[in-house]
Parts: C-alpha cells; structure tokens; sequence
C-alpha cells in the first residue's frame, strides 16, 4: 500500500513538472524582461567599429522599449567565434543575443577547421539587423579609376600588387580570392587580423586595394586615400550613389549577400522570441536608427525569425559554393 501511495505521488509530482513546464513559456514571456535584469548583445568585435556602433544605437534603443537596461559586451577574436561560442552556451532566456555578421553563421563553417558552435543547432535566429555589402577599396596611390582599370593595371606589374583582408578564411579574403581568380590577375594577399588594421595599411599605401565593408569604406574614403571602385552587391547602395557595382563594369558574379543580424541560444521559448523580434522591429523602423545604418552604407531592416533563418541557410550555401568554387582550404 505504502508502495502505491508512494508512486501516486511521484506521479502527481511528475504531472505537477509537466505542467509547470507547459506554463514556463508563457511565464517567461509575462516575466521577459524582468525588472532589474539587464539584456547583454555580445558582439565578435572590439568597440569602435561600425558593427559596435550599430549594436549601441540598437541596444539604446531596445531599452526604451523593452523598458530594461540593454548592454553591448564586446568579446572579439577569431573571426567572431569567440563571441558566438559564448551565446551558444547562453541558458536560452532571452538575456543574452548576438550580433553577428552573416560570415559568422554563412562563411566561417566553410573556412576554418574548428568551429566552435553549429549555425543552425545551436541559435535561434530573432532578425535580421541590416543589409551592407562589401565594397572594393583602393589606395589613391594606384593610378586607376576603376575596375577595368585596376585589372589592366594588376596584369602589367604581376606579383607586384598586393590586397589587404580581415583574416585568412574572412569574407574580404573570399572576395580577394573570387576577384583573382575571375580576372585573371597575379596579386599577393596579405591577411591581416582585423579589417581596422587592413585599412590603416591601406590608408598608407602599404596594401593596394582591400574588399571592405561598406561603413568602414565610407570612413577611409573620407580621408582623400582612399576611393571605392565598386559595390559587391547586385544594386548600388544609398550611401554610395555613385559607385557602381562590379556586374555594372562587366564582372558579374562578386555579388554575394552581406548581412547582420540579431540570434539567441538555440531553443528560445517562443514567447520571448516574439517579445523580442517585436521590439526589434519596432526600433529598426526607427528614422534615428535607419539614417545612422544609412549613413555607414547600410539599410536597416528587421525580418520574422523564420526568414531570418531562411536568409542564414541560403547565405549558408551560397558561400559554401563560393568557396569551393574558388578552392580555398580550411584555415
């Protein structure tokens, strides 16, 4: 008997749990965010930089509506796998998000031997941030105008000019490597460890040309060094009117999405999910938060969860085709 009563209640516990997780999400969406408890965006990059900056505006303005402190913790190195390991191990309640570059989930898989995290086990996807393209950047020292001419300048001194990247296996790698190989010329890639310090050598006239992003293309052309040859995208940008894209000068092809964009833990209850996503569309239709994105050559947008992870996985693809398409090895 006493066996019984003692299974009984294990029993009723167990319902009594089951229960209690059936109503966590919705206690957790009621609850989310609770008073006190701030929201952290971890970023792969160190202050400064325009994808900090854009997670500051974002995180200033997600505060006001979510009525909370929203802080940006800034956790850079290796190609932002440092940062997006960290999330992925994040308990899946809504405090911790990542604000990531599409090369976070789409091309470091594809690049680099070990890789900490699976983009699509191990986050969900909330939405997308803002769409910016690479650009092609070059020294002023280089007597060119644009990208017809660059080639014929690259082909008459082979080996003798020099690209500048992010990193081996980054995306300005990728497109350096594309650029190369579609045209035929004989350049020297010269890796660096973050896109800041490829732009300080390009600002010098150290490198030649580099495939940028496109806020930090809009500074370095400030400084009458530099100037932007083409857009990696298959539409010009409304930050840089004036710079055609490369299929407008005849190089079709180096036009491969480029994007950031907001992720949890995987796992996120669904209510928190929708809180969250809610919020961010709210603040990235924001005229303040869209001029600033703007105005580093970048167009604000947010998306559903489910198109921003339908976005990941054909970025996903199509840089895995990029990539063996171009034969580059796995760092």
């Amino acid at each position: 008997m006493k066996k019984l009563h003692g299974t009984r209640r294990a029993f009723g516990s167990a319902l009594g749990a089951a229960a209690f997780l059936g109503l966590a999400p919705l206690a957790l969406a009621q609850d989310f965010p609770a008073r006190g408890k701030p929201i952290r965006i971890v970023v792969g990059f160190t202050a400064g930089g325009g994808t900090d900056a854009q997670a500051r505006i974002v995180a200033q303005k997600l505060g006001e509506v979510l009525h909370t402190s929203v802080i940006v913790d800034n956790k850079p190195g290796a190609s932002t796998m440092l940062a997006a390991n960290e999330v992925s191990r994040a308990l899946p309640d809504g405090y911790t998000l990542l604000y990531a570059p599409s090369s976070t989930m789409a091309q470091n898989p594809h690049t680099f031997s070990q890789v900490p995290y699976d983009p699509f086990k191990d986050f969900t996807a909330i939405s997308m941030g803002g769409r910016g393209p690479l650009v092609l950047s070059l020294s002023t020292t280089v007597p060119v105008n644009n990208v017809k001419e660059l080639v014929a300048y690259v082909k008459a001194n082979p080996g003798k000019v020099s690209y500048a990247s992010f990193g081996a296996g980054t995306s300005s790698h990728i497109y350096g490597e594309a650029f190369v190989k579609k045209t035929g010329i004989d350049a020297v890639h010269i890796p660096y460890k973050g896109g800041s310090d490829a732009a300080k050598d390009l600002i010098g006239g150290r490198v030649q040309y580099m495939f940028d992003s496109a806020s930090s293309a809009v500074i370095t052309s400030a400084t009458g060094k530099v100037k932007i040859l083409a857009v990696a995208a298959n539409a010009r940008v409304a930050a840089l009117p004036d710079v055609p894209t490369f299929a407008e000068q005849g190089y079709a092809g180096l036009d491969l999405p480029s994007w950031l964009g907001f992720y949890g833990p995987a796992r996120m209850p669904a209510p928190v999910l929708e809180k969250l996503n809610t919020a961010l569309t709210k603040v990235l239709a924001m005229p303040q938060v869209r001029e600033f994105y703007r105005s580093g050559g970048y167009e604000a947008g947010a998306t559903t969860p489910e198109e921003f992870a339908s976005i990941t996985r054909a970025t996903y693809e199509q840089w895995g085709a990029m990539v063996q398409q171009v034969g580059l090895a796995k760092q």
